[in-house]
């Protein structure tokens, strides 16, 4: 089997060779993000492997079908960048990466709040500069907030485990309760109450129509005052217009993200010589009290292995016309 891979980088060749010792496939690089503008570089392949920033529209996935391509594997959880139903229609067969390491992404979650409200890395630039002064690096203490977890799937449940783990309340809502999370005596409550009462909200959901904004004016009014808000899932579960008005009214008091709606212009490069042109992401950045991150949170050895093993062994399994271990890996 011949495989494309697209927004491929260093470290996704040193992990996807290595694990490729035991499955022997072809395998190709292609750093740019795969689109209609970069189809006729797809030559006899039998698999496209994406990732969260490339699009599986219905022009593109056709395009794939008429040049040979029978599947698609995104070495990702997410799938909200594929059309599944274009997909379907045209034979596609679509797998994913539903868990890989989800204490990396919750690890990075805690740190995130760890970071924002300890201030360590404006800490680390003063001590540099040999300026011991701790005006302005106040923090609270995390024992016995509240912290709400939206979302509790495999990473929302190592996150909510992690934040129990400082003796805080921990609250939780998803549309399927998690029974273990239960017995540890974490409360599942309705969507608007958890608004309502956590002084930390950590989204760990997926981009659905209905979760789409979930972070909106709307909620944000909702909030406690000086709420802490963090998004290591998907950029576009929150209006950031909405976020950067609740930053300047203090409504918002901290924002920690990994994750942006308009990020595949911006996270994967280095644009440091460059002047960027998206006004939003300039304005979340001049805020003293946000912490940007570029979706980073995945990015741990144990992860990127398990990427590599999962989706490898997803595509043998297509090819094999094998049964899946996991029926979660595979979406059509």
């Amino acid at each position: 089997m011949k495989i494309t891979f697209f927004s491929s980088k260093p470290y996704d060749k040193e992990f996807f060779d290595k694990v490729n010792k035991n499955f022997n496939f072809e395998l190709d690089y292609f750093e740019t993000h795969l689109g209609p503008h970069v189809l006729n570089i797809i030559d006899h392949s039998d698999a496209v492997c994406a990732f969260v920033n490339d699009k599986l529209n219905a022009e593109v996935l056709e395009s794939l079908s008429r040049k040979g391509v029978k599947y698609i594997a995104l070495r990702c959880a997410g799938f909200n960048n594929v059309d599944l139903e274009a997909a379907k229609r045209l034979g596609l067969r679509v797998c994913r990466v539903p868990a890989y390491s989800p204490e990396a992404v919750a690890e990075h979650a805690m740190a995130m709040i760890l970071t924002l409200n300890r201030k360590t890395h404006k800490a680390y630039n003063r001590v540099r500069e040999q300026n011991f002064s701790l005006n302005g690096l106040m923090g609270f203490n995390l024992y016995q907030k509240t912290i709400g977890v939206i979302g509790t799937g495999n990473i929302g449940a190592a996150f909510a485990k992690i934040a129990k783990g400082f003796g805080a309340r921990v609250v939780a809502y998803d549309i399927r309760e998690n029974q273990e999370l239960k017995d540890l005596g974490m409360d599942y409550i309705p969507l608007e109450q958890l608004f309502a009462e956590s002084d930390v909200i950590s989204l760990h959901c997926p981009l659905t129509d209905a979760t789409h904004h979930m972070v909106n004016k709307d909620s944000i009014s909702k909030m406690k005052k000086n709420v802490m808000l963090i998004n290591t899932s998907r950029g576009g579960l929150i209006d950031t217009k909405a976020v950067i008005d609740g930053l300047k009214s203090k409504h918002i008091g901290y924002l920690g993200i990994d994750v942006y709606e308009q990020e595949e212009k911006l996270f994967f490069r280095d644009l440091s010589h460059t002047i960027i042109e998206d006004d939003m992401i300039q304005r979340l950045m001049s805020f003293p009290n946000v912490l940007v991150t570029a979706h980073q949170a995945f990015f741990t050895e144990e992860a990127l292995e398990q990427i590599a093993t999962s989706t490898l062994t997803s595509l043998s399994h297509f090819e094999k016309a094998e049964e899946f271990e996991n029926p979660n890996a595979v979406l059509i």
